[in-house]
């Protein structure tokens, strides 16, 4: 079944007012936080593939998306990167879609109406975009998730996980259509994206994801892995014994941990101490505003 410029599996089954849980890649997906989210998630609600782009090469340069060779049952294969998506049953609530955005290169808006019109066929009631960004934080500190939220239900939920508004302004994906349109298209929109230390630099940063998925666990009741917990306990010990040997690094985090205190009590309506010019101008472009704007 074909539906804007993605092919569906048929039958294309009736879904129970369907979530849907999204990526974008490369652009929020900072050490892979996002696609460890959607791995768990797939794996846990044992999802199937229910479509992709029937002709990515419209929307993507694959000399900027490599495909992939790989061997099969001794037979050569290769794969091509697509935006894909999967769903599953959930006993007792919503159905959920599992959809992995690529940022496209040619055709944005062609490549964003399309994911629109599946929503309008597939009856999504919820669009929720996870991601994560570096930003000017410290890994000693709780990592921020910030956010925002389109639709009454979407905008509690967003209070209720404590993502704090998100008021970045700057270059955006096209893609960010797809959350300003989605309740055009009968579904609330959501997006959290957690903060990473720059810093850090992680093939697969469990501390991100475990984040998120506390998040996810708060909102919707999924479960979390605890191999998950472990694995960020070692990643957080490996990035400490690394600091550890790095007496530079150590007086930057204690600059990170001033501004991190200092941007909360500022976001809380808190008294904040007086910084010098130079630590003003970090601090504001952390939290996205100009000097003296609320």
């Amino acid at each position: 079944m074909r539906i804007g410029a993605f092919e569906l599996a048929e039958p294309v089954p009736e879904l129970n007012k369907p979530y849907v849980f999204a990526t974008l890649h490369p652009w929020i997906d900072v050490n892979g936080v996002g696609s460890l989210v959607l791995d768990g998630l797939e794996a846990e609600f044992e999802a199937k593939e229910l479509g992709r782009l029937a002709r990515p090469d419209r929307f993507f340069d694959f000399t900027r998306y490599r495909p992939t060779l790989y061997y099969e049952g001794g037979h050569r294969r290769i794969s091509v990167p697509n935006s894909t998506l999967r769903y599953a049953r959930r006993q007792g609530g919503n159905d959920l879609l599992f959809l992995r955005l690529l940022e496209p290169h040619a055709f944005a808006e062609t490549y964003v109406d399309s994911v629109l019109r599946l929503f309008r066929v597939l009856k999504v009631k919820r669009y929720c975009l996870l991601g994560s960004m570096y930003d000017a934080v410290p890994h000693t500190r709780g990592l921020i998730v910030n956010g925002g939220a389109i639709g009454p239900e979407a905008e509690l939920d967003l209070k209720r996980a404590g993502a704090r508004a998100s008021h970045y302004q700057g270059p955006t994906s096209m893609t960010t259509l797809i959350t300003q349109k989605a309740p055009e298209f009968g579904a609330e929109a959501i997006w959290l994206i957690v903060s990473l230390p720059q810093y850090v630099n992680l093939d697969d940063d469990y501390i991100g994801k475990l984040r998120l998925m506390e998040i996810l666990n708060l909102l919707y009741r999924f479960p979390i892995d605890k191999e998950d917990i472990e694995k960020a306990a070692q990643q957080r010990d490996l990035i400490k014994q690394r600091v550890e040997k790095a007496p530079e690094l150590k007086e930057m985090i204690s600059q990170l941990e001033t501004l991190y205190d200092v941007r909360i009590k500022q976001e809380e309506g808190g008294k904040r101490p007086e910084l010098s010019p130079e630590v003003e101008d970090i601090l504001w472009k952390a939290i996205g505003k100009e000097p003296g704007k609320a």
